[in-house]
């Protein structure tokens, strides 16, 4: 009989492998530190969905 492989993925942050199963915590990451480096990544917008910017919407009831 032959040996399942488990399911690796790099971590998104650092690279490191991590093994894809329910006791990896943190799965895509590796740690908690790597997830709460992209979740601040993403908070402080240097990740983003690329797209077009979208525009302000004028309220014309502000207008003086």
């Amino acid at each position: 009989m032959s040996k399942v492989k488990p399911i690796t993925v790099p971590c998104p942050t650092c690279e490191k492998t991590v093994v894809w199963e329910e006791a990896s915590t943190f799965r895509p990451f590796c740690s908690e530190r790597c997830k709460l480096i992209d979740l601040g990544e993403w908070a402080s917008e240097e990740k983003r969905i690329p797209g077009d910017e979208l525009p302000l919407p004028t309220n014309q009831d502000d207008e003086f």
